[in-house]
C-alpha cells in the first residue's frame, strides 16, 4: 500500500531555528526526522530539503507529498507586513523543490487573498504546476467568510484546485484564535471550492482550570469544532478532512473516537504536516504499550506516522486512497447535502 500526504511544509530558506519554539523542536527534527544535527545546524535548510525528499523516496508508505509554504501577512494595500522566517516559504521555494524532486513532491501554492494581485497569481502558480492551495488565514489575520474573498474562491473552483485550510489550534506561528474555528470553512464551500479542513479542528486548550480534560479521551471534552466538522463532512459534497498532526497529545486523544465514526470515513486524508514533531510514546492515542514500542522504532518518519494510523484505520481503510478524489476534481457545487 501507498499513499500521498497531503499535508506538508516547506521551510523558509532563511531558517535558522533561532525562536524558543525552534530551539525547542529541532531537537526532535534532527532524530525524528532522520537529519544529521551538525549538517541541520551547518545548512539547515538544504540538509531539511535533501532528509525530506529522501524520507519520501525510501518510504515504504508514502509515495508524493504535497508540499507548500506560507505566504506572508500583508496590508490592503498588498505590502507585506510580517514574514515569518521559519514558516513561510515562497511559491518559487516550493515550485524549485518540486522541480528538484519531481518523484517525491506535488506542490501547492499559498496566496495570501489580500494580496491585490492574488487572482493573477493564483493563475500564474496553477499554470507553473501547482496542484492546490494552502491558507493560513489565522496567521493572516483573515476573515474567510469575508465576502470580498467570493472571487478568490471562484477562481479556485475554476481551476479544480483544492483548499486546505487550518482549523484547530497553532503553536509554530503567531496566530488569532478568531480565525481558527470551522466556522471559517462556510463561505469556501458555499462558493463550491473543494475544501481540507486542516487537524480536524482539534488541539484547543478549552479548560486551563482542569487541564486533565484537554488531554481526556473521553468525547465529552473535545473540541466543539471538531464535533462541527464531523457535521459539515456529512452536509457538504465538498468538504474533506485531514488528519495531519493528529500524533500531538491534544489531538491523538480523539482517534479512536474518528475511528468509530464510518459515515465520514470516505471523507479523510492522510496527511502528517510534516515536519511538526510528533510523538509516540508519552501520548494520548491508547496504542498499547507493545505496539507502540515497535513503532517508535521505525525510522522512516512517513512510515513510523502511518503506522501509527493503522492502529485505527487499517491498511485498505479508505484513508489512504480518498487523495484521489481530491486531486482529480472539484464539485461543481458548494451546497449542503438534502
Amino acid at each position: 500500500m501507498k499513499t500521498i500526504d497531503i499535508h506538508t511544509h516547506l521551510l523558509n530558506p532563511q531558517v535558522c531555528f533561532d525562536r524558543l519554539f525552534d530551539r525547542i523542536a529541532v531537537r526532535f527534527f534532527a532524530k525524528g526526522l532522520g537529519i544529521d544535527p551538525a549538517k541541520l545546524k551547518q545548512q539547515p535548510w538544504e540538509a531539511y530539503v535533501a532528509a525530506m525528499a529522501r524520507a519520501v523516496s525510501k518510504s515504504e508508505t508514502v509515495e508524493r507529498a504535497c508540499l507548500f509554504g506560507v505566504d506572508a501577512c500583508v496590508d490592503r494595500q498588498g505590502r507585506e507586513t510580517h514574514r515569518d522566517k521559519t514558516v513561510c516559504a515562497r511559491n518559487t521555494d516550493v515550485l524549485e523543490v518540486a522541480s528538484r524532486y519531481p518523484r517525491q513532491f506535488i506542490p501547492f501554492f499559498s496566496i495570501n487573498p489580500l494580496r491585490p494581485n492574488a487572482l493573477e497569481l493564483i493563475d500564474e502558480y496553477s499554470e507553473k504546476g501547482c496542484r492546490g492551495a494552502k491558507f493560513l488565514q489565522n496567521y493572516w489575520g483573515v476573515d474567510l467568510n469575508n465576502p470580498a474573498l467570493v472571487p478568490y474562491y471562484e477562481k479556485l473552483r475554476e481551476k479544480k484546485l483544492p483548499l486546505i485550510i487550518h482549523i484547530g489550534s497553532e503553536i509554530s506561528i503567531q496566530s488569532d484564535r478568531r480565525y481558527e474555528g470551522s466556522n471559517m470553512l462556510e463561505l469556501p464551500l458555499q462558493a463550491g471550492v473543494t475544501v481540507i479542513a486542516a487537524h480536524m479542528g482539534l488541539g484547543q486548550i478549552n479548560h486551563k482550570w482542569l487541564p486533565w480534560r484537554n488531554l481526556s479521551r473521553n468525547p465529552a471534552w473535545f473540541d466543539k469544532d471538531y464535533f462541527h466538522i464531523l457535521e459539515m463532512l456529512e452536509q457538504y459534497d465538498n468538504l474533506y478532512g485531514d488528519l495531519s498532526a493528529m500524533l500531538i497529545p491534544l489531538r491523538a486523544r480523539a482517534l479512536a473516537h474518528l475511528a468509530s465514526q464510518k459515515q465520514v470515513h470516505h471523507k479523510l486524508l492522510f496527511g502528517t504536516d510534516y515536519p511538526v514533531p510528533f510523538l509516540i510514546r508519552l501520548n494520548t492515542h491508547g496504542i498499547n504499550p507493545a505496539k507502540t514500542k515497535y513503532i517508535a522504532s521505525i525510522q522512516n518518519p512517513f512510515d513510523r506516522y502511518i503506522a501509527a494510523m493503522q492502529q485505527f484505520f487499517p491498511n485498505e481503510h479508505p484513508l489512504y486512497t480518498n487523495h484521489q478524489h481530491v486531486l482529480a476534481s472539484t464539485p461543481s457545487c458548494g451546497k449542503r447535502k438534502g
